[in-house]
């Protein structure tokens, strides 16, 4: 149940009207991820879900809605992005005793970037803190972590298991495989290019697009994991053609939107987000009825 792998993905956060979860809206899509989309896993809290605008104690009861309606089925991964060593400390520790799989943790995203000693101590000391095992979650621009630094954190500390490597560059996901060797846990969030990815080795995926239209992102993992590539090379350019529609700042209420035509209702996106505009409503509709998600 703890093994973390295959198509886990970031779930959005639903909130109302008035910018408050719905829990009960969080637990029907956990449902329907896991027991009709047959998800490998889920993560709380990350980008796609609004993570940086949830307060500690949001996360810990949308962790607990997840963990309650999971039943143990699949790993649950809880995100944490915060801006300080202090902040990440005092949300790990509160997770602490959720049954949870890993925690998906970014460098600082505000402006001002460490340099390598301090980002390597930042994950070390949290690793140190929590009996919790950690996965980088390598998405901050300005804050990047280079392949080099990513495998001497993953060798050489402990609690780090491995990367959620988020840059479109497939190369820099290449080069990270290559230089671990297996020594860790490697997740794409390369929306456009998750075939490839697991081509090049990636352990799984995590990424919007997963929760967007799940049930073909696992048939494409399942086509790869059976050597299918004739079939995943086709998922592919539907993926393509979908990630193509949804990719904007706004990202999270348009995989909302995408849910929404499929029956799965994902609330709306906390301010300040827009929500999914005409035009891009319009683009992802089409992008859905082009590949056969929606008649």
């Amino acid at each position: 149940m703890n093994k973390l792998y295959g198509v886990v993905p970031p779930m959005t956060t639903p909130f109302d009207e008035d910018e408050e979860i719905n829990y009960d809206m969080l637990k029907k899509d956990v449902t329907h991820l896991v027991e009709k989309s047959k998800v490998h896993g889920l993560a709380i809290g990350g980008s796609t879900g609004e993570g940086y605008s949830l307060s500690t104690k949001e996360l810990l009861a949308a962790l607990e809605t997840t963990i309650d309606a999971v039943k143990g089925k699949v790993p649950v991964i809880a995100g944490i992005i915060v801006d300080s060593t202090r902040q990440a400390l005092e949300r790990a520790k509160a997770l602490q005793d959720l049954d949870i799989s890993a925690l998906q943790i970014t460098p600082v995203h505000y402006l001002f970037k460490p340099t390598d000693e301090m980002m390597y101590n930042y994950f070390k000391t949290i690793s140190e803190a929590v009996d919790i095992p950690i996965l980088i979650y390598n998405v901050v621009p300005w804050s990047y972590c280079s392949p080099e630094l990513l495998i001497k954190i993953i060798t050489e500390v402990e609690g780090v298991i491995g990367v959620k490597q988020s840059a479109s560059d497939v190369k820099l996901l290449a080069d990270l495989i290559l230089g671990l060797k297996n020594r860790g846990t490697i997740f794409t969030a390369v929306d456009a290019l998750l075939y490839p990815s697991y081509v090049l080795g990636a352990h799984g995926s995590i990424a919007a697009i997963l929760s967007a239209v799940p049930e073909l992102c696992v048939k494409q993992w399942n086509q790869v994991s059976q050597g299918d590539h004739t079939g995943a090379l086709e998922s592919h350019n539907e993926l393509l053609m979908i990630w193509n529609a949804l990719t904007a700042d706004n990202l999270p209420a348009n995989v909302r939107y995408a849910m929404e035509l499929q029956g799965r209702p994902g609330g709306f996106p906390r301010s300040p987000m827009p929500p999914s505009s005409q035009e891009q409503k319009d683009q992802i509709r089409l992008a859905l009825k082009q590949t056969g998600i929606i008649s």
